[in-house]
C-alpha cells in the first residue's frame, strides 16, 4: 500500500504493522461510508497479508446516520458508538470474507491497560491470531468508556484511537505504525493554504515550533495534532511510523527515532534549497574578489590534503559499478585516474586568479550624449543535474564560487560515495548537494527562483529534464559528433583522431569520406587504423556495401562505447548536408588541406579545422572548466562556463559564454519624451 511504499527506503525488515484508519479516510464528505476507499483498503491489507506481513488494523467505530438522523434530535455518543462498533466490524468481516481472509473484532478500554495480566493476554491473543492469518481489528470501545467526554477527554493511557493505535504498537512490538489520514502526510500548515509544503521526515527540533495545525478533520475526534503526538511517542521508543493518505505512492510524512540521519540538508524543502542557493549566492557578491579567491585557494588544499580518502571512496564506487554491470564508459567516466585530483587542484588555482567577473563590463554602449548603456556579468542561480562524473561537482562548484552563482547539484547514484566526500572538501556550507532523485521533479518547478537548469549526461535525462520544467534549459539532448575527411587531407592527420586517444564525452559519431577515397584505397587505411584500436564499425548505405561492414541501423545514434558508423560523400556540400541532417550541432570536424573546402565546412557547418574535437571543452577555451556543453541556438553555444566569455580563435566558432547578464543605465536625469531632444549614436565604446 501507499504507506509501506513511502517507508519502505528508511524501514528494513518491517514484518509487523499496526495500522490505524481514522473516520475521516472511512467515510465521505456527506457523512456516508466510503464503501469503495474501505473495499480498496482490506484488499491492500489483504495483500500484505499473503506477503507474510503482520496486519494489526486500528479502526473507528462509526455509524451512517445520513438517514436515521432527525435535526431537531441530539444523538447520544456512546449509543451511537455501541451501534456503529457492530455496524462497521459487519462490514469489515463481510468484505474480508470476500477475499478468502478472517478478522476478529477486539475492544479496549483505556482503563484494561491498567491491569498487567490483560495486557499479557492481548499480547498471547493477538499472536496466536496473526500465526493464523487473521487480521485484528482494534477499536476503543466507547460505548463503555469511563471516558467524562470521549471526544474531549485526553486524560489516561490513550485518548483516542490514534494513541491506541501507538500504544498497541508498543505493546505487541510492531515493525512499523502506519496512521492513515485523507491528506497526504503533514503539512507544514493546513495542506489547502497555498504556502503549505509537505514534510517527508519529521524531526522535532526542527519543524515542532514551524508548523501552524489547522481545524481537525470534519468528523473524528483528534485530527492531525492528535496523529503527530501519537507518532512522535511511538517513533521515541523506536518505532517508525508515517503519516500518509490511501492513495499515492512514496507520498508521506516519517517519523523515526534517528531522523536526522536520515534526512539530506536537515529536511529542508526543495524551494527552502533554491532559496538558500539564491541566498548564499548573494553573501558570494558581497565578497571581495579576494576574498573568493582565498576560499578557492583553501577549497584546492582541501583536496590534495583529502586525496587518499577521496581515491578510497571514488573506488569504493567504482567497484560497485562493475558489480552492478554498468558499461564500460560510464565506469571509465566515473574513475578519478592518478593525478586526477592534483589536476583539479590546480585547475581552481588557476581559477582564483582569473579575471574577476562579478559587474565585468561587457558591453558598454553611448545611447545618446551623455547616456551610457552597459551590459554586465551577473551571477544567477543553478540547477546541474550530473551524472558518472565526480570530478564534474569539483569543477562546477569552483566555478560557482569565483563567480558568485547559487548552486544546486545533483550527482548520479552511480557517484554518490564519491561525491559526498567532493562536496565535504568543496564546502557544504557554500554548496547545496541534492542526495535524494525525489527532490528534482520540486526543484523544476520553482521557476521563480532557479535561473538556469544544466543537465549534463545521457539524452533521456536531458529530454526528461526539457519537458518536466518551464526553467530555461541550457544543454544538449544528443553528442552526435562528426569528422568529415575530404580529399586533400595529409592523412598522416589520421592517427591523431579524438577516436583513437580516448572515449570521452566528445566521441566521433560519423566517420564522412570523400568518395575519392575509396577509389585511391586510402580508406582502408583508414578502417585498418581504427580497428587495431578496437574500434566497431558500422557503415552507412553506400560504405556498408564498398566495405563490406554491417549496416548502421540510424544516423542518429550517440554509441557512447568504441564504435562508429562510416559513410561515404560525394564532396563537402554532401558532408554539410550530411550534418545538417543527422547531426546534434555538438561538435563537428573537417580534416582538409584544400582551404576553400574548409571554410566552406566552416560557413555551412560547425566547426573545427584541423584539430581534434577533444578541444571542445571548457578548461581548453580558456573558461576554467565548464557545467556543460549547450547545443542551444539562443544565448550559449558550446561549452559553458560561469565567468567570461573565451576569446576564439583558429576559427574556433563556438561562442563559450555562459554568464548571465544585466544591463546598466547611466544617465544624467534624461527622461522619455517622444524622444524630444534626443539624437541616439548607439556608439561602441567597448
Amino acid at each position: 500500500m501507499a504507506a509501506m511504499d513511502s517507508s519502505r527506503d528508511f524501514v528494513k525488515d518491517v514484518k509487523r504493522v499496526v495500522i490505524k484508519v481514522g473516520t475521516a479516510v472511512v467515510t465521505r464528505s456527506d457523512g456516508r461510508l466510503a464503501l469503495g476507499r474501505i473495499g480498496c483498503l482490506c484488499e491492500q491489507i489483504k495483500e500484505l497479508n499473503y506477503q507474510g506481513y503482520e496486519v494489526i488494523l486500528v479502526t473507528s467505530g462509526l455509524l451512517d446516520f445520513a438517514d436515521l438522523q432527525k435535526p431537531q434530535v441530539d444523538l447520544d455518543g456512546k449509543a451511537c458508538a455501541a451501534v456503529g462498533q457492530s455496524g462497521l466490524m459487519a462490514l469489515y468481516d463481510a468484505l474480508f470474507s470476500q477475499l478468502d481472509v478472517a478478522s476478529s473484532q477486539l475492544l479496549v478500554t483505556d482503563k484494561d491497560f491498567e491491569d498487567t495480566n490483560f495486557r499479557m493476554q492481548l499480547s498471547e491473543t493477538v499472536n496466536s491470531l496473526l500465526d493464523l492469518k487473521v487480521i485484528p481489528i482494534f477499536n476503543e470501545n466507547d460505548a463503555i468508556s469511563t471516558r467524562r467526554a470521549p471526544y474531549e477527554d485526553s486524560s489516561g493511557i490513550f485518548w483516542d484511537n490514534d494513541s491506541l493505535a501507538g500504544l498497541l504498537a508498543l505493546e505487541l512490538k510492531a515493525d512499523l505504525l502506519v496512521l492513515l489520514s485523507d491528506v497526504e502526510g503533514l503539512y507544514s500548515g493546513p495542506p489547502s493554504e497555498p504556502g503549505s509544503k509537505i514534510i517527508h521526515t519529521y524531526m522535532k527540533e526542527v519543524h515542532q515550533a514551524k508548523i501552524t495545525f489547522g481545524s481537525k478533520s470534519r468528523v473524528g475526534r483528534g485530527g492531525m495534532t492528535a496523529k503527530v503526538k501519537a507518532a512522535v511517542c511511538a517513533a521515541s521508543a523506536g518505532i517508525p511510523v508515517v503519516i500518509s493518505s490511501t492513495q499515492g505512492r512514496k507520498v508521506g510524512t516519517l517519523f523515526h527515532q534517528h531522523a536526522e540521519k536520515l534526512v539530506s540538508l536537515k529536511e529542508i524543502g526543495a524551494r527552502d534549497m533554491a532559496v538558500s542557493a539564491r541566498e548564499c549566492s548573494r553573501r558570494f557578491q558581497n565578497l571581495s574578489s579576494e576574498e573568493r579567491k582565498k576560499i578557492l585557494l583553501d577549497v584546492a588544499d582541501a583536496l590534495e590534503a583529502n586525496e587518499k580518502l577521496i581515491r578510497t571512496e571514488n573506488e569504493a564506487d567504482v567497484a560497485a559499478a562493475k558489480l552492478a554491470g554498468y558499461e564500460k564508459s560510464l565506469v571509465s567516466r566515473l574513475t578519478l585516474k592518478p593525478g586526477k585530483i592534483s589536476s583539479l587542484a590546480n585547475s581552481i588555482r588557476v581559477l582564483a586568479d582569473m579575471e574577476e567577473p562579478i559587474g565585468q563590463v561587457l558591453k558598454r554602449t553611448e545611447l545618446a550624449d551623455g547616456l551610457v548603456l552597459e551590459k554586465t556579468a551577473c551571477p544567477c542561480v543553478l540547477l546541474i543535474v550530473f551524472e558518472s562524473r565526480p570530478d564534474a561537482l569539483v569543477q562546477i562548484a569552483s566555478l560557482a564560487l569565483r563567480s558568485g552563482n547559487g548552486l544546486l547539484l545533483k550527482g548520479g547514484k552511480e557517484a554518490a560515495r564519491s561525491n559526498a566526500v567532493l562536496h565535504k572538501a568543496v564546502g557544504e556550507k557554500l554548496i547545496a548537494l541534492v542526495t535524494s532523485r525525489d527532490e528534482i521533479p520540486d526543484l523544476l518547478k520553482l521557476d521563480d527562483v532557479i535561473d538556469l537548469v544544466i543537465p549534463r549526461g545521457s539524452n533521456k535525462l536531458v529530454s526528461q529534464i526539457k519537458e518536466a520544467t518551464k526553467i530555461p534549459v541550457l544543454g544538449h539532448a544528443d553528442g552526435i559528433c562528426h569528422v568529415y575527411v575530404d580529399k586533400s587531407a595529409d592523412m598522416k592527420w589520421r592517427g591523431k583522431s579524438s577516436w583513437m586517444q580516448r572515449q570521452i564525452i566528445q566521441p566521433l559519431e560519423t566517420l564522412l569520406v570523400h568518395q575519392d577515397l575509396v577509389k585511391g584505397g586510402q580508406i582502408n587505411d583508414l578502417v585498418m587504423a581504427l580497428r587495431l584500436e578496437g574500434v566497431t564499425l558500422y557503415g552507412g548505405p553506400r560504405a556498408s556495401a564498398e566495405l563490406d561492414i554491417p549496416q548502421a541501423g540510424s544516423f542518429h545514434h550517440e554509441y557512447n562505447t568504441m564504435a562508429c558508423t562510416i559513410e561515404i560523400v560525394d564532396d563537402v556540400v554532401a558532408a554539410i548536408n550530411h550534418i545538417h541532417s543527422h547531426g546534434s550541432a555538438h561538435t563537428d570536424c573537417v580534416v582538409a588541406e584544400d582551404e576553400e573546402v574548409a571554410e566552406s565546412f566552416l560557413r555551412g557547418a560547425a566547426v573545427f579545422h584541423n584539430a581534434s574535437t577533444r578541444f571542445c571543452d571548457g578548461a581548453r577555451f580558456g573558461l576554467g572548466a565548464e557545467v556543460g556543453i549547450s547545443t542551444g541556438r539562443i544565448h550559449a553555444r558550446g561549452p559553458v562556463g560561469l565567468l567570461i566569455r573565451c576569446n576564439t580563435r583558429n576559427r574556433l566558432l563556438i561562442s563559450p559564454s555562459g554568464e548571465m547578464q544585466s544591463r546598466i543605465l547611466r544617465g544624467h536625469g534624461q527622461a522619455v519624451d517622444g524622444d524630444k531632444g534626443v539624437l541616439y549614436t548607439h556608439k561602441n565604446l567597448l
